[in-house]
């Protein structure tokens, strides 16, 4: 564990590439697909980092990146991510090697993620709200070698999760902090580093992961996602493109910006493809967001369905309106017809629909779509490459516009999740098509025809406020409880969050409270989002034929018991 100045590691050891060590675990493109995305014009070869190189060269002294308290031209923004990549080749951090990057919003997000791409290095997109059940599982599965994080946010102490990790995970040599460092490594010191500039690295493989995202977690712990430079590159183009982002835009960071939706569906990287700054925030409530839309006349943004219910509301009261929005996608959940057209009519009449995912697929409503479309579905494929097909159980095609399962694959889609081998071959068809585990209809005729509308969904999941939660990893955790004889975690409707989480209970004697039970998951190191909103004790949990809980009678004596 390094401390709080930059060791010198001698003339920039392990700069060579370590693509063997990166691309073990790594499912690529098959070589057929790959070359017809190229001829396409999808892929064109460009490292991930060559979004901010060219926006530097085309609009130097335009802002690029914004929070409350920094400011920084698309040439600063460059200048910084020069600096801070050699920082971080200076302290052994090689081409190849995996970094866990968990920082809130703010510019210095932008700059590490920069930093990092320039290094060579792989960004591994942690979570504010994940925990050390979920870093330690990164950091294993991906090999990393650092860790970057902030000091606090959100009542959290970053450093002492840190401490923990680096005690268990010797593979992470570094620890940077943004803040007061303690033992560790200041962030600063990266920012006013001075030494040598990164060696000329050999060119980057487009066809190797450029970071890894984070699965919104089905079955067990989170998996990774390896996003190319390629496939990532076209994400971030096609979706300003699809958008009709143009310069005048004003994009605004109100997820967590390690997300794939805020980070590149437009997002940072699609806003920087078309030199439209972006503004950062760590607080979305509408008090804060509206009176920061008015400041810098922001024109795009992406939210998930129960903040932009609340923004809506919120238009009724704040003093402040956010009058300059043209484009809102909102996603994350279903979302009912009800629930869109008051987004429409309070919000925005630019309100656009997203349906999609991490590992790659997206659908969404364009500006200009009729209303119906806008409504009552979820979008149509991004990409004239996206291959869609709807399955019944046996994994047959269903006749065009019935419900079934969603498989999908195209350019920018994963072939596999990252060193995951088991859970490859529950999640792909052995043609390539990616398991989404949503229920869908695709239409077929009228306005609607191409469209999407998301039904419901296979896997076991709860979706709140725009996470993703595992049932059985939440299972996992209640199960260790001494007071918990059984337990089923249940999705319970929601007006604000769409789905709260809802922790169906035997227990062995005494029953315990909601609060202790959220205190030992926290103790546990269980991801934030991932705790229980509603703890439901019962005398026993209704069971199939088949001796499994039935999950379905248990929401319905839930809420037939409110």
């Amino acid at each position: 564990m390094s401390t709080g100045y930059l060791p010198d590691q001698g003339d920039h050891p392990r700069l060579q590439p370590d693509d063997t060590d990166l691309a073990v675990g790594f499912v690529p493109f098959p070589a057929e697909r790959a070359d017809e995305y190229r001829r396409a014009g999808y892929w064109t070869g460009r490292p991930l980092d060559s979004i901010l190189t060219e926006a530097a060269a085309a609009w130097p002294q335009r802002t690029a990146i914004v929070d409350p308290a920094h400011t920084y031209s698309f040439a600063a923004l460059d200048a910084l991510a020069d600096r801070v990549g050699a920082a971080l080749a200076h302290l052994g951090i090689a081409q190849g090697d995996r970094v866990l990057l968990q920082l809130p919003n703010s510019c210095q997000f932008a700059v590490a993620l920069f930093g990092l791409l320039r290094a060579g290095a792989v960004p591994v997109m942690c979570l504010p709200g994940h925990r050390t059940a979920e870093l330690g599982h990164f950091a294993e599965v991906s090999g990393a070698v650092a860790l970057i994080i902030a000091d606090k946010a959100g009542g959290f102490d970053y450093r002492d999760m840190a401490a923990q990790l680096s005690a268990e995970h010797p593979a992470l040599r570094h620890v940077i902090v943004d803040g007061e460092s303690g033992p560790f490594i200041p962030w600063s010191t990266l920012l006013e580093f001075d030494g040598p500039p990164v060696r000329r690295r050999r060119p980057v493989d487009p066809n190797l992961p450029a970071l890894l995202l984070v699965s919104g977690g089905t079955t067990g712990l989170p998996k990774l996602i390896a996003r190319t430079h390629d496939d990532y590159v076209y994400n971030a183009h096609a979706c300003a493109q699809a958008c009709q982002m143009t310069g005048d835009d004003v994009y605004l960071v109100a997820l967590p910006a390690g997300h794939n939706f805020p980070l590149a569906c437009p997002g940072l990287l699609g806003s920087m493809t078309v030199g439209a700054p972006t503004v950062f925030t760590a607080d979305p409530s509408p008090e804060s967001a509206f009176a920061l839309i008015d400041h810098h006349r922001i024109t795009v943004t992406g939210l998930v369905n129960a903040l932009a219910k609340l923004w809506a509301q919120a238009c009724d009261w704040e003093p402040v309106l956010p009058t300059s929005l043209r484009f809102v996608q909102v996603g994350g959940s279903r979302m009912s017809p009800e629930d869109a057209r008051f987004i429409l009519d309070k919000l925005t009449p630019g309100m656009s629909q997203i349906f999609g995912m991490a590992e790659g697929m997206l659908n969404f409503t364009r500006p200009g779509d009729p209303v119906d479309v806008l409504v009552h579905t979820q979008g149509r494929p991004m990409s004239a490459h996206d291959e869609m097909r709807v399955v019944d159980e046996k994994g047959d095609d269903v006749p065009p516009g019935e419900e079934g399962e969603l498989l999908v694959r195209g350019p920018y889609t994963l072939n596999g999740y990252y060193r995951a081998d088991d859970a490859n071959a529950r999640a792909f068809s052995p043609d390539g098509f990616y398991r989404t585990g949503d229920r869908v209809r695709i239409f077929t005729d009228g306005p609607r025809a191409g469209y999407v509308e998301v039904v419901g969904r296979i896997k076991d999941v709860i979706h709140r406020g725009g996470e993703t939660v595992s049932a059985t990893d939440l299972e996992d955790h209640l199960h260790t409880h001494p007071a918990i004889h059984a337990a089923a975690a249940v999705a319970l409707p929601d007006a604000y969050l769409g789905e709260k989480i809802c922790a169906a209970v035997v227990f062995r004697g005494r029953p315990i409270t909601l609060a202790e039970l959220n205190a030992f998951l926290d103790e546990r190191g269980a991801s934030a989002h991932a705790r229980p909103d509603v703890l439901a004790p019962m005398p026993s949990l209704p069971t199939t034929a088949v001796g499994k809980v039935d999950k379905k009678q248990v929401v319905e004596r839930l809420v037939a018991a409110r």
